[in-house]
């Protein structure tokens, strides 16, 4: 297998369904564009378990370091995995590191990779923050004055 993926139309998966699967002997994988909608992707179930287990390894692996507290290793590898982690404050990169094990074991349980993929999000999001000092300052800082009155919640029928 040369390329990781190999964009095709959805049509053709429609119209042509024995070559176009036949394109999986030398990709991973094929992503469905479609018009209306977001794309899919087709690959091989061994293809797919074989991806799983790589990330059962990994997940099995960073537990691993933090469970025998090599911390100092895994917060040394971060930036290079995770270049825009170099803006998070120091007790932010053991948070997230400490979520990133629990998230990826759990991901890996359910055969489902989207927390992941979240937690990574939400966390690169905090980074952006922190890289904007004037954009820090604007979320972090007390408001002025008094907001007003709350009303209160209606109950719930």
């Amino acid at each position: 297998m040369t390329t990781a993926y190999e964009d095709v139309p959805f049509s053709e998966l429609l119209h042509h369904p024995a070559a176009t699967t036949r394109r999986l002997d030398s990709v991973r994988a094929l992503r469905l564009r479609r018009r209306d909608a977001g794309d899919l992707a087709l690959m091989r179930v061994d293809q797919m378990e074989q991806d799983t287990s790589v990330m059962d390894f990994a997940s099995r692996l960073l537990a691993g370091l933090v469970r025998t507290e090599n911390i100092a290793a895994l917060r040394q590898a971060l930036p290079e995995a995770l270049p825009w982690s170099t803006f998070l404050p120091a007790d932010d990169i053991d948070t997230l590191l400490s979520e990133l094990v629990d998230t990826a074991r759990g991901a890996v349980a359910l055969d489902n990779l989207a927390p992941i993929a979240l937690l990574l999000t939400q966390w690169r999001h905090s980074a952006e923050i922190y890289a904007d000092p004037a954009l820090l300052d604007i979320l972090t800082r007390e408001p002025d004055g008094d907001l007003g009155s709350v009303p209160t919640p209606e109950a719930a029928e």
